[in-house]
């Protein structure tokens, strides 16, 4: 233990955002500590713990994978001198009981977390430790450049002294790297993955240490960044090994902010270049390497999708127009890459509960699609891009249609189908049963009972309910009067449009048309 060596300090909590109050309650440096390390659970501590030796872990009871608990448990059992001080909320007394039983130095109640408390805690603990015992004093000294930038990205405002600045980054401009690990697929797996990006990354630059700094950002897990420090006149060839990079870690999400000249306009460019082009990346997922000006001019916003028409035409059995309309629509969401992504993906999963929900009213076999719909929503959810949630959707169109089609295979029934399509054109003429039978070349008594078996209600009924339908849009959208409607949908009489109107939906046209202008 050397004179003036800083208390090694490790934060465990599952909490991004805890983590992040902790490191920023307090200036660690000057109070006599430092951080080595963070971790979201037990596991992952345990692995930091081997690799940073910390002489005190600030921990959180309640963890997925391994808990505080547990944790405090085999700490003391492996490494009986390191002190322990637990995070806990109110709910979780009896598990911090457990663990003073363990030898916990002393615990600190989230709700009730500041600066004050968190420095007692720690100096209580480090008392506790012969090298740090009677440790009062603050140290003084600047803080480290990691801190600064930490504090900086974090949004607090620093006072840092230029000359240390100049020191660690002797070049005109700055950048930011960063490769985001949250939808890769090996990103949940042990450290050694992330490990190896962050050496392949550094070493690419190692070479180049006379043109180029580059300092690691503490940031968020299974997100890696760096700053990168260098002349505006090697920018391009900071691009270039960044491509290349791409070449030697396949599947990798990169992206590299624009220069700039100010090391406080760290945070702003984290914030408003280098997460944003994270986000976009849903979109351009198999590009190399992400840069702002590789963003395409953006579209101008899609038209709101029209569920109602969407859900008509399938009704009607039109399903070529709707499933075509769905994909032209999903085509132009997918170019609007400042979409946000959740918003992005609830679509999908709408639109596919829907029409699972229609084709089962249709009375189509969709049990493969039931069975699947859940998987679907899972997959969609953990979609890495815009490409894979698109193949999702047109997979399970392509399934859909199957249900479809095994049905419609049968001749009657694409007889019908065809049936519902005229009358669904033809609505507004003169029809009538006889004239429909001779048109499609049945027996009008056979027509009449064809057509109850197959839509569940007779040929008036179905005639009345499309007229109907259509003379409620017109109601709302149109300006035409309530007898000109009544023409336009097929109707010669004005008083029996009403009286059927009333019986469909309950009410008149004109008190229907009042009630819908008062929502």
């Amino acid at each position: 233990m050397t004179v003036g060596e800083l208390c090694r300090t490790l934060i465990v909590d599952d909490e991004m955002l805890i983590r992040q109050g902790i490191k920023h309650y307090i200036n660690w440096e000057q109070e006599g500590f430092m951080i080595v390390g963070e971790a979201s659970n037990g596991q992952e501590a345990l692995e930091l713990i081997e690799a940073t030796d910390p002489h005190i872990i600030i921990t959180d009871i309640v963890m997925p994978i391994m808990d505080g608990e547990e944790l405090t448990r085999i700490v003391k059992e492996r490494y009986p001198h390191k002190e322990i001080i637990i995070l806990s909320s109110f709910g979780e007394f009896d598990y911090v009981r457990s663990t003073f039983q363990s030898g916990v130095v002393d615990y600190i109640l989230k709700p009730k977390l500041n600066a004050e408390g968190l420095l007692k805690a720690l100096k209580t603990a480090a008392n506790r430790i012969p090298a740090f015992q009677k440790m009062d004093q603050r140290l003084t000294g600047n803080l480290p450049i990691g801190q600064i930038i930490d504090k900086l990205i974090s949004g607090y405002e620093v006072n840092y002294n230029p000359d240390l600045v100049s020191q660690a980054f002797p070049f005109s401009h700055f950048c930011l790297i960063g490769v985001d690990l949250r939808n890769h697929h090996q990103s949940k797996k042990s450290t050694e993955f992330k490990t190896s990006i962050k050496r392949e990354i550094e070493e690419a630059f190692q070479h180049n240490k006379s043109q180029a700094v580059l300092e690691p950002l503490s940031l968020e897990e299974n997100i890696i960044g760096y700053l990168m420090n260098m002349n505006i006149e090697n920018f391009p060839e900071a691009i270039k090994m960044a491509r290349q990079l791409d070449q030697n870690i396949p599947g990798i999400s990169l992206v590299l902010t624009e220069a700039f000249t100010d090391l406080s306009l760290v945070g702003n460019m984290y914030k408003e270049s280098l997460i944003k082009l994270f986000d976009y990346r849903f979109y351009f997922f198999n590009q190399p390497l992400l840069m702002v000006q590789d963003l395409p001019n953006l579209p101008s916003k899609p038209e709101k999708f029209n569920l109602d028409w969407f859900t008509e035409e399938l009704k009607r059995k039109h399903f070529d127009s709707a499933f075509q309309y769905l994909q032209e629509h999903i085509q132009v969401m997918s170019s609007c890459y400042t979409m946000d992504v959740l918003e992005y993906k609830a679509f999908f999963g709408n639109i596919i509960f829907n029409i699972t929900i229609l084709l089962s009213n249709m009375k189509y076999d969709v049990s493969d699609l039931e069975n699947a719909k859940y998987s679907y929503f899972r997959s969609i959810d953990e979609a890495p891009s815009a490409t894979a949630t698109v193949e999702l959707l047109n997979h399970f169109i392509e399934e859909a249609k199957k249900c479809i089609f095994s049905v419609q295979s049968e001749p009657e029934d694409i007889n019908i189908k065809k049936l519902m399509e005229y009358i669904g054109e033809h609505y507004a003429e003169p029809l009538t049963l006889t004239g429909v039978a001779k048109h499609f070349h049945f027996n009008p008594s056979y027509l009449s009972n064809y057509f109850s078996t197959h839509s569940r209600e007779g040929f008036i009924e179905y005639l009345n309910r499309i007229r109907i339908e259509e003379a409620t849009k017109l109601l709302m959208e149109g300006t035409e009067s309530i007898s000109e409607i009544s023409g336009m949908v097929g109707y010669s009489d004005h008083s029996y449009f009403c009286k059927v109107f009333k019986k469909i939906k309950g009410l008149s046209p004109s008190q229907y048309k009042r009630q819908q202008k008062l929502r």
